[in-house]
């Protein structure tokens, strides 16, 4: 048996959508990308969703609007994908990293907290969260980027503190978060901005694809306009106010995206379906831990299924020997900080996160997606069991 790390949900009420788009001459910004648009400012209560190609596109436009450049300062996690901290780099700004919770892998809040209060002090305090090499000398702070991991929440009531404390802007990663809610609230809506993502993996799929939600009108409109080739409201079709990017979402994508939240949560039941069969088995195998739900995350929304190994156990030699048994699997996050550029850029170096370091080491992504059955739940579960007895 063969098991994928995911496949995404379709029905034929997105095939005949997409291909409704096909039947007319509106293949780009048409009337389903203000629908899909429309959808997230139901669910969330935001103002203004602008749709964009990506979810590290939707992401970089908010480190635009907020007024992110050369030397700022930008306080975020390194166990995270690569592109939370990469948005920063595109503007020549530098994330400072903290690290994270050691049960969820969400950014520590006191941390979080503890930085800002040094960095906006200056002195010796600041220079101990900069990275050794490549911070400059401006070391303005001007903003806060926590990324709720695998689908949960981080801590975002103290984060939103720590933002308002310093006058400094929150940008929500929730990328892996869609319909997750923290304390009753939806995932998204604690920050000034904040971006969903869509690739086919996650809750919903557009295929590529992501949406930014703010209830600033001044940045919404900016962001309209830079994922446009920077043309402002007003601008005739080749001129451009602002130097943009081509970030916008095909119409196909969007009319995709629309159904899929049609289903947004019949997709997080059949997710929590699979987690619950995973949890089940997994508990009564030594040496695996199940991922850990906080008491505020109100709502799971599950992205990916990483599990935790015991130290003793191989994670590498683990997940080669599954690979052979057909259970496609991920280590899942390789910690930023240790990324190549990074090391060479900033000076990083192994022991300067230890429980970002620590969850690396041990974590590894679980095929899963909401259209898996019982029975491959059962069979990677049977493989892991297997594979474990004789390490």
């Amino acid at each position: 048996m063969q098991i994928p790390m995911s496949s995404p949900d379709l029905t034929d009420a997105e095939r005949q959508a997409v291909q409704s788009v096909l039947n007319t001459p509106y293949l780009s910004m048409g009337h389903w990308i203000t629908d899909f648009e429309k959808s997230f400012c139901d669910l969330t209560g935001s103002k203004h969703a602008i749709g964009v190609s990506s979810g590290t596109s939707g992401l970089h436009l908010c480190v635009r609007a907020a007024g992110i450049g050369a030397g700022d300062l930008v306080i975020t996690t390194p166990f995270s994908f690569v592109a939370s901290a990469n948005v920063m780099l595109y503007e020549n700004a530098v994330p400072v990293f903290v690290d994270v919770n050691p049960k969820t892998g969400n950014i520590d809040p006191q941390l979080a907290a503890q930085a800002a209060r040094d960095l906006t002090e200056g002195g010796k305090k600041a220079g101990e969260w900069l990275p050794r090499k490549g911070s400059g000398t401006k070391r303005t702070l001007k903003a806060i980027l926590p990324v709720d991991v695998f689908g949960q929440p981080a801590d975002l009531d103290p984060i939103r503190k720590t933002a308002d404390e310093f006058n400094i802007k929150m940008i929500e990663d929730a990328c892996e978060a869609l319909g997750a809610e923290y304390k009753g609230k939806p995932a998204g809506t604690f920050g000034d901005y904040a971006v969903f993502a869509f690739y086919p993996n996650k809750q919903i799929t557009t295929g590529e694809g992501g949406v930014v939600i703010t209830s600033e009108d001044t940045a919404a409109g900016m962001m309209r306009a830079l994922r446009n080739q920077g043309r402002a409201p007003g601008d005739t079709w080749l001129q451009h106010t602002y130097l943009g990017y081509n970030y916008r979402l095909d119409e196909m994508s969007a009319a995709l995206g629309t159904i899929q939240m049609t289903r947004l949560n019949e997709l997080l039941n059949k997710r929590d379906r699979v987690a619950n069969w995973y949890t089940e088995r997994l508990s009564e195998i030594p040496g695996v831990e199940p991922p850990v739900i906080e008491p505020f995350t109100s709502r799971m929304s599950w992205f990916v299924y990483v599990v935790r190994f015991d130290k003793k156990i191989n994670r590498d030699a683990l997940a080669k020997k599954l690979e052979e048994r057909g259970v496609h699997v991920r280590p899942y996050f390789l910690p930023i900080h240790l990324q190549p550029y990074m090391t060479e850029r900033f000076g990083y170096h192994e022991g300067d996160f230890p429980i970002t370091e620590d969850l690396g080491r041990r974590g590894l992504a679980l095929p899963f997606s909401g259209v898996m059955t019982e029975e491959q739940v059962e069979f990677v579960c049977s493989a892991l069991r297997d594979e474990i007895s004789v390490l």
